[in-house]
């Protein structure tokens, strides 16, 4: 089996609402590229990545040079391929190498009749738990804004009720951390037999950092994410609060695991296949933490099907998967994949068992969405529609307020 060629087709998916987060928002759609890669047999393994647009889908054609006549089972090849750590230096190929790596996998498994977990070591459980994954957002068409406390509750209760989630993380770093502190209080006096956890995704100082995390030490946490950024100022964080701290900014490669096995920073590593350069990275890397017992727990990085398919696919076959997976999935109103959206069922996400990654393409959905794309086109991630002019430090002290109701829908 050899690789012929690829297509690469960057799509908007439309979200519920438009989400805030501490660096900007998600602007009411996800902008992803998928990427098809067609072998000398006739099979199409599929891949996926953030964002994109026209310049996405020419670095995917620019690799065909690199990976004609390919075999899709040599993946340790394709590594360094694509991605030879000094050559990299000059053009960062993580994020490409993720999205080939999904859809070589896909192309084995196809090949072989045996699903993606079976090949990374077979499956130790049949559905993947999920968090909540709980945004501060914007109004729009059919959905409310969620800004306080008594509109996240109700949120929250909402999700519960729909999916059966019992773990609630809630992403921060929007308003005033004592106004998001009140937040996090009200989900726990909500929900008292839920597991909670908070992300401001890196934007508080670390005085703020300390004061949030010890203030929230008597609650039912999982884990404080990225209160801070950085390996020392988590460590300055964790040396002083009773909270088991997490990260998935600053561990999200080996030799930045290596050095927080040598000094603790952060008791969890959140797993992206994404970032990690693919799913076997992932799985390399959960076997470090294994011997070291740091906790590991999937990460989301605002995907459609196919990387969903990887992220449960790997949780499927990882022993020490502890914690439930993160995923903006249920943000979003439709997929790109034959049936749309999976289903949650008990606050899981069953692991698909079809050959390879177990999805395919709608192609009508593909078309459909690849016209919106072209019709709105991407947004500035790093960008808030509601505040105009603004972006975020870090540390940031510029939050937005919390009184303020904002209408972003014109």
């Amino acid at each position: 089996m050899k690789i012929v060629d690829i297509r690469a087709t960057t799509v908007a998916v439309p979200l519920e609402a438009p989400l805030r987060h501490s660096n900007g928002a998600h602007w009411g759609r996800f902008v992803r590229t998928i990427v098809e890669v067609e072998a000398d047999n006739g099979l199409v393994g599929l891949g996926e990545m953030g964002g994109g647009g026209e310049s996405a889908e020419a670095a995917f054609s620019a690799l065909m040079p690199y990976l004609r006549g390919h075999d899709p089972f040599q993946l340790e090849a394709l590594r360094f391929k694509i991605a030879n750590p000094t050559a990299s230096l000059y053009n960062n190929r993580t994020q490409l190498l993720a999205a080939i790596e999904f859809a070589c996998i896909d192309l084995i498994g196809q090949q072989l009749g045996v699903p993606a977990s079976d090949l990374l070591g077979g499956r130790l459980r049949d559905s993947v738990p999920f968090a909540s994954y709980l945004f501060y957002r914007y109004a729009a068409e059919g959905y409310t804004e969620v800004r306080t406390p008594d509109q996240l509750v109700e949120h929250t209760r909402e999700l519960k009720a729909a999916h059966g989630f019992t773990v609630h993380k809630l992403k921060g770093g929007v308003f005033p951390p004592d106004f998001e502190l009140e937040c996090y209080r009200a989900l726990a006096a909500a929900f008292p037999g839920d597991r909670l956890r908070y992300d401001p995704n890196a934007v508080l100082s670390v005085a703020e950092g300390l004061r949030f995390g010890r203030a929230i030490e008597g609650l039912n946490n999982e884990y404080l994410e990225d209160p801070v950024w950085g390996l020392e100022g988590l460590r300055v964080i964790r040396e002083q609060v009773r909270v088991p701290l997490a990260t998935n900014t600053v561990v999200v490669n080996f030799e930045q695991l290596a050095s927080n096995v040598l000094r603790r920073a952060a008791d969890v590593v959140l797993l992206d296949t994404t970032f990690w350069g693919g799913i076997r990275p992932c799985v390399k890397a959960a076997g470090v933490c294994e011997t070291f017992q740091l906790g590991v727990a999937v990460h989301s990085s605002g995907e459609l099907g196919i990387q969903l398919a990887t992220m449960l696919h790997l949780g499927a076959v990882l022993p020490n998967l502890t914690y439930a997976a993160d995923a903006h999935y249920h943000q979003l109103r439709d997929d790109v994949i034959e049936g749309g959206k999976l289903a949650y069922a008990d606050g899981g996400i069953a692991v698909p068992t079809g050959p390879g990654l177990g999805v395919r393409l709608d192609k009508d959905r593909v078309a459909q969405y690849a016209e919106l794309y072209r019709e709105l086109g991407g947004y500035p991630y790093d960008r808030d529609p509601g505040r105009p002019g603004w972006y975020a430090q870090v540390p940031n002290e510029r939050f937005a307020d919390p009184a303020v109701s904002v209408d972003v829908s014109t």
